[in-house]
Order: structure tokens, then C-alpha cells, then sequence
């Protein structure tokens, strides 16, 4: 094994000692969001999106929003919480491990993590008849790479900042944001120029399109390729800037 996977196989030993008390959240999400929105608002909504019923339309962006949320819950309170009150990032500095180590064993149990919730929600919908398309398992891997992106500069910021009020106010101006405006529950044409410009800019929002073009068998031609490449270039930039934050806090 690589150091690297140590440090993930210490997040799985933790994981398998608590992931009770986040099976249920993971399983019952799902399905409250699917009845509220996805069934709910959907009957107001007649005729659909694009002539695609609304629950078939909004299910591919609730699966690329779950994996942000769930990069974001990673990559939030336990990133702080091992810096500033377990310290367990230092006391893996001092065994024998690189930074890269330390951060690439924890941001591959953040995709794990990610995975099982994008799983999880691609099941509820498969129950709810809302899978039309063999292309749909696609999704999972798009929900992987939207939630590095999201969670590598997350991460950064976490290691940053010294109080949780911090982290407070990243899910009030930025994640709520993103969630809302990123076209995960109705198209961003309906939104102002401006605004639409700030959801092309947002990593949320590609990731939405191209879950949305898997779950439905769309080809997505160039501004596919566009899309992956603009996610790409969020992972590297986010792992550039966590990187550079844990070798300054662990490197003396």
C-alpha cells in the first residue's frame, strides 16, 4: 500500500465506527427531496422543461448538487476540526507522510464519501421511474469529478480560516448560492444576464448539465468536452491552493 492509502484507510476504520448515524440522512434525503421537488412542484409544473417532465429534468441536477453538498460537508468542519481541535493532520505529519500524502488519502475518502451519496440518489430515482437512459451510471462519475472540484478549494479554505463562524458564512454567500442559481431546479436562461454569467463560472453548473445530458441520453458534443475540462481545471486548481495551505500549516 502507498502512504497515501493509509491515510485513506484510517478515514474508512473511522467511517465504519460512525456511518450509522449518516445512513439514514443518505437514504432519506433522497427520497424527501425527490416527493418534495421532483413530484411536488413538478404537478405545477405542466408540460415540463423542454418538453421533459420536470421529474425526469431536475433529478440529474438534485444528483450533481448531492455530491457538492457532500463535498462540502467533508471538506468543512472535519478539515478544521483535524487543524484546529483533534490535530490529527499534525500527528500524521509527524509519522513518516508527505503533505500530498495527508491530503490525497483524505480527499479520496471526501470521493468516497461523494459516491456513496450520488449512489444513493441514483437508486431513489431508478424507485421513481425517473431513469430513462443506460447512459445514466455516467452521473456517478460526473458527481466525482464536480465534488473535487468543489471539495479541493473547500478544503483550502478550511485550512485557512481558525473558527467554524467562518465556514458559516461559506455555505450562506457561496454554497446556498451556487445550489440555487446553477440550474439544478429551473433553467438558467429564466435567470438575468449577469447571474447567468455567474453560474457559467461556478463548477455546480457544468456538472448539472452534463448529469442532465447522461440521464437522459443527450449527446453533449463540444460543450461536453468544455465541461470537463472546465472541472478538470477546478481540481487542479483547488488541489494546487490545499496543498499549498497544508505544506505552510505542516511543513516547518
Amino acid at each position: 500500500m502507498t502512504p497515501g492509502a493509509y491515510v485513506l484507510e484510517y478515514h474508512l476504520v473511522n467511517y465504519r465506527r460512525t456511518w450509522r448515524s449518516s445512513a439514514l440522512s443518505t437514504l432519506v434525503m433522497p427520497l424527501l427531496t425527490m416527493l418534495g421537488f421532483g413530484v411536488g412542484v413538478g404537478a405545477y409544473v405542466s408540460g415540463g422543461v423542454d418538453g421533459v417532465p420536470y421529474l425526469d429534468w431536475i433529478v440529474p441536477g438534485l444528483i450533481a448538487s448531492t455530491a457538492v453538498q457532500a463535498a462540502i460537508g467533508e471538506a468543512t468542519w472535519p478539515v478544521l476540526s483535524y487543524f484546529e481541535w483533534l490535530k490529527v493532520y499534525f500527528a500524521q505529519a509527524a509519522a513518516p507522510l508527505r503533505v500530498a500524502d495527508i491530503l490525497g488519502g483524505h480527499l479520496a475518502f471526501m470521493l468516497f464519501r461523494i459516491l456513496l451519496s450520488a449512489t444513493a440518489f441514483l437508486g431513489v430515482a431508478v424507485l421513481f421511474g425517473a431513469v430513462h437512459s443506460w447512459w445514466a451510471p455516467l452521473t456517478l462519475v460526473v458527481s466525482l469529478m464536480v465534488g473535487f472540484a468543489v471539495a479541493a478549494p473547500t478544503i483550502a479554505y478550511s485550512s485557512w480560516v481558525t473558527s467554524d463562524s467562518y465556514l458559516a458564512i461559506l455555505l450562506r454567500f457561496a454554497v446556498l448560492p451556487m445550489s440555487l442559481f446553477s440550474g439544478v431546479f429551473f433553467p438558467i436562461e429564466s435567470l438575468p444576464l449577469l447571474l447567468r454569467w455567474v453560474a457559467w463560472a461556478l463548477p455546480l453548473w457544468h456538472g448539472v448539465d452534463l448529469s442532465r445530458d447522461a440521464m437522459l441520453g443527450l449527446a453533449p458534443g463540444w460543450l461536453g468536452l468544455w465541461h470537463v475540462l472546465y472541472l478538470l481545471a477546478w481540481c487542479a486548481l483547488g488541489w494546487w491552493l490545499a496543498h499549498s495551505r497544508f505544506r505552510r500549516r505542516l511543513v516547518v
